[in-house]
């Protein structure tokens, strides 16, 4: 398939799109920047344009079969009023136009809009699926308005998956590439109480799980991408430490963590229990569903020094 993808050359994208050149997909990634980053890889190819303006670049997309979105502002910061307006807004305006760009074409496509667990807010020891309510937050309204306009695609007579992502954990950025300093250095330890549940996904998973929605046309709406065994911070920071070889008893302050990340603070100290009901009734099958396998797969070979 000819696969259109926002947000291509991220963390989560630069490995999704290898993926899916291996799996016999071209793909081409709409980018800021002129020049490509180096080195070329066959099979993926580079758009220049800016995903939150409208520009000649939305015509290319009718001309795809499978439409990835991936795109939006960091949220991981200090949430001023600013910022919160460019996270919120460098969603909503790449989605919108998206959607506009497929109204152009005369086919059906698929359309993966990703989203976030931050949908559900914190919600303590409940078990939340995707016929979960969301949350009244910051974070529940942006996912909400995110994924509404996402799935005005369906107007269209395409197929949309929102894609709720859980934590990605993988080799060469993301969340591990922040936690595993601290350990190394015998600071690592629990956020806060580290009683807050952690949805989390492997990145082989997650790669597997953009393939098994593709291939099971009978897919649609929103589906969890989280590994079917969530866990509390403080067994995230044992399992690190396990496989480290550090210990793990230097939990992060949370009246320090509130004083440097002021309200965004609440997403690391709060958390919330998402199982991948979707995926699993549809016969997904993990490869990595616990921690331990997880993080023993992607940090098994790090140096013990």
């Amino acid at each position: 398939m000819k696969v259109f993808m926002t947000g291509g050359t991220g963390f989560v994208g630069a490995y999704l799109s290898r993926e899916l050149v291996q799996a016999g997909h071209a793909i081409t990634i709409l980018s800021r920047r002129a020049q490509p980053p180096a080195p070329a890889q066959a099979g993926i190819s580079f758009l220049t344009g800016d995903p939150t303006q409208e520009g000649p670049w939305m015509a290319a997309v009718p001309e795809h079969d499978w439409i990835i979105n991936l795109a939006g502002a960091s949220i991981f910061s200090r949430w001023s009023e600013a910022r919160k307006k460019e996270i919120i807004e460098s969603r909503e305006r790449t989605t919108r136009n998206l959607v506009t760009a497929l109204a152009a074409g005369d086919r059906r496509q698929l359309f993966c809009s990703t989203s976030a667990v931050g949908y559900y807010g914190p919600r303590g020891d409940e078990e939340l699926t995707e016929d979960s309510p969301p949350d009244a937050g910051f974070l529940g309204e942006l996912t909400r308005s995110w994924e509404a306009e996402a799935l005005k695609a369906q107007d269209l007579g395409v197929r949309v998956v929102v894609t709720r992502f859980g934590v990605v954990l993988g080799r060469d950025g993301g969340a591990l590439s922040q936690m595993t300093p601290l350990f190394k250095k015998f600071l690592g330890g629990p956020i806060g109480s580290g009683l807050q549940w952690f949805s989390w996904i492997h990145q082989a998973d997650l790669g597997r799980a953009f393939r098994f929605i593709q291939e099971n046309p009978h897919i649609s709406g929103p589906v969890n991408f989280t590994a079917p065994s969530p866990v509390r911070h403080r067994e995230l920071a044992r399992a690190l430490g396990r496989v480290l070889h550090r210990p793990s008893f230097m939990p992060a302050p949370e009246f320090m963590l509130r004083l440097i990340l002021g309200e965004f603070a609440d997403t690391l100290l709060t958390g919330q229990q998402v199982l991948p009901k979707r995926l699993l009734d549809a016969g997904f099958t993990f490869r990595f569903p616990t921690i331990e396998a997880a993080l023993a797969d992607l940090l098994g070979t790090v140096s013990k020094e």
